[in-house]
């Protein structure tokens, strides 16, 4: 499966994995390895190029995993700018539209992880186990 982006989603997603990052998740339970969501979104960072393949079902997760954390940032990124200054300041609206440009990202890939697994489930009988979502393959 192929997962295509257009500008505004990859300039949202690439700023928002950058404040993510930057920001951090120190001093959160003391705690010295990274955190998952911080993991997948440093892998996802360097595949904001446009589009990129996603040949399974765990690829799809991973991914994300990554704008799942990017999405939940933003949307606290995007409350904060409209209290801080107003629902209609430069701000908040930028932050709506960051946001709102990751959140579609966010609903393509689950719809993409809902196909997978029902096509999973059609070919094996079954439901998608953690070993047929690692190694069933589709074709972009």
């Amino acid at each position: 499966m192929i997962l295509h982006f257009n500008y505004e989603e990859l300039r949202a997603l690439r700023a928002g994995a950058e404040v993510f990052l930057d920001r951090g998740e120190a001093g959160v339970g003391g705690v010295l390895a990274p955190s998952e969501a911080r993991v997948r979104v440093e892998a996802l960072l360097p595949l904001l190029e446009g589009e990129f393949s996603l040949p399974t079902l765990q690829e799809v997760y991973d991914v994300q995993a990554g704008v799942g954390a990017i999405v939940a940032m933003l949307h606290a990124e995007m409350e904060t700018a409209v209290l801080a200054t107003h629902p209609a300041g430069e701000r908040a609206v930028s932050a709506y539209f960051d946001f709102a440009h990751v959140f579609t990202v966010a609903h393509r890939l689950s719809e993409i992880a809902s196909e997978m697994e029902a096509l999973i489930e059609l070919v094996t009988g079954e439901a998608p186990t953690p070993a047929s979502a690692r190694s069933f393959r589709f074709p972009d």
